[in-house]
């Protein structure tokens, strides 16, 4: 058994995702990202409203938590992603939820928060929701103003679950030592 899990958590536009496939396939560690999650889910139903994608984010965290759930009882490592929320600012707290996932299953947590220049996000963030790339599950359906975008990045600064907590900061990705960081959760990972 080795009971590990890595949560790559943070602001919107800060390269979560990216890192978190990275991460798995350095690590050969299971992975769930929060996006592609629910693009899954939602792949058969239009979204026509920010309250319709709020309800489809929350039916998204309840699946990473039974996956990660599911992952646990068998002593797997693993590795989530998403922007998850502290107390206060969803109805439900989502670091809460993980926390006593973590808590009830012995597992020890190794958490990357991601956090930038919020005006330098915002940008990329916004460049990004107008790609064709980008899926219609995660799509605002509206504006997003910087007050709105830099109000909802640090909604997630007191994220913590206990463990270990390493800051990134993912203003300019070629400054950020990706190699650095995956040496940390290798080590981490084979740490018995």
């Amino acid at each position: 058994m080795n009971k590990k899990i890595i949560i790559i958590t943070g602001y919107l536009a800060s390269g979560k995702s990216a890192f978190a496939v990275r991460l798995a396939k350095e690590l050969c560690v299971p992975y769930i990202t929060k996006d592609t999650l629910k693009e899954a889910i939602c792949s058969g139903f239009t979204i026509g409203s920010r309250e319709e994608s709020s309800r489809f984010s929350a039916i998204t965290f309840d699946a990473i938590l039974y996956i990660s759930q599911r992952l646990m009882e068998t002593g797997s490592p693993l590795i989530i992603e998403g922007n998850f929320v502290p107390a206060g600012v969803k109805k439900t707290d989502e670091a809460g939820a993980l926390k006593n996932l973590i808590d009830r299953y012995e597992y020890l947590a190794l958490t990357y928060k991601f956090y930038g220049n919020t005006s330098f996000l915002h940008k990329r963030f916004t460049e990004r929701e107008h790609s064709p790339e980008r899926g219609q599950a995660l799509r605002m359906l509206s504006d997003f103003s910087f007050d709105d975008f830099n109000r909802a990045c640090h909604n997630l600064d007191p994220f913590d679950v206990g463990g270990c907590n390493i800051e990134v900061d993912a203003t300019d990705f070629s400054k950020v030592d990706f190699c650095g960081y995956i040496s940390i959760a290798r080590d981490f990972i084979k740490c018995i």
